[in-house]
C-alpha cells in the first residue's frame, strides 16, 4: 500500500470542495452541474482527495475497488493502486467483452443499464464501490445489486460529491450499505 502524505482534515475536504466548479443550466435548464475537472487538473488537490479515501479505507481489509463508468474509474483505479488491491470496472451496457451480468435503472434524465464481468468479484470479497457523484443514486444502487449478485460484500459506497437533496445517499443507506462522500452540495 502506498502511504498517504497529506492528512485528511476538514480543511482538506474544503480544498476538494473548493475546486469543484458549478455550471448552471447544464445539461438542461435548472440543473446545477458539479464539474470535477478543475479538481483533476490540480495535482496536489487530486492527491489530497485520494489520501482522504485511503485514510478512510486502509484498515478495512478491502479486497477490490470497483469504479463506476466513467468518472468512477479515475478515482477508483488511483485508490486501488494506493491500497494495493485490484480494480474492477462497472461499465455501461455493451462495453465489456466477456460474459456479464447486467442491471437496469433510471437516471435523472433517462434509463440505463450497467454491467460487470461475471468473474469480476468473487463470493465473499470485501468491495469498495467508488463514483464521482451521487445524485438520485440509480447508478450506484444498480452497481450494488450487481456486486451483491456476484456474492461481493460491499463494505462501503463512496463518492467525491453527494447531492443529498436528490435523495440518492438516503436510498443507498436504505440498502444497509454504508455511504461516504468527501463533500456535499445543496440543490440540484
Amino acid at each position: 500500500m502506498i502511504m498517504p502524505i497529506i492528512a485528511p482534515y476538514q480543511d482538506s475536504m474544503e480544498v476538494v470542495r473548493g475546486l469543484i466548479r458549478t455550471i448552471p443550466d447544464w445539461p438542461k435548464p435548472g440543473v446545477m452541474f458539479r464539474d470535477i475537472t478543475p479538481l483533476l487538473q490540480d495535482p496536489r488537490a487530486f492527491r489530497v482527495l485520494i489520501d482522504i479515501f485511503v485514510y478512510r479505507h486502509m484498515r478495512q481489509r478491502i479486497d477490490v475497488v470497483v469504479g463506476i463508468d466513467a468518472r468512477g474509474f479515475i478515482f477508483g483505479s488511483a485508490l486501488a493502486y494506493a491500497l494495493g488491491v485490484g480494480f474492477v470496472p462497472v461499465r455501461k451496457q455493451g462495453k465489456l467483452p466477456h460474459k456479464t451480468v447486467a442491471q437496469s435503472y433510471s437516471l435523472e434524465y433517462a434509463d440505463a443499464t450497467v454491467e460487470v464481468h461475471q468473474d469480476a468479484v468473487k463470493p465473499g470479497q470485501r468491495v469498495l464501490l467508488v463514483d464521482d457523484l451521487v445524485a438520485t443514486g440509480g447508478t450506484m444502487l444498480a452497481a450494488i445489486k450487481l456486486l451483491q449478485l456476484l456474492g461481493g460484500n460491499v463494505v462501503e459506497a463512496a463518492a467525491v460529491v453527494d447531492l443529498p437533496d436528490l435523495g440518492g445517499s438516503r436510498k443507498i443507506a436504505q440498502t444497509d450499505t454504508p455511504f461516504f462522500s468527501v463533500c456535499q452540495f445543496s440543490g440540484d
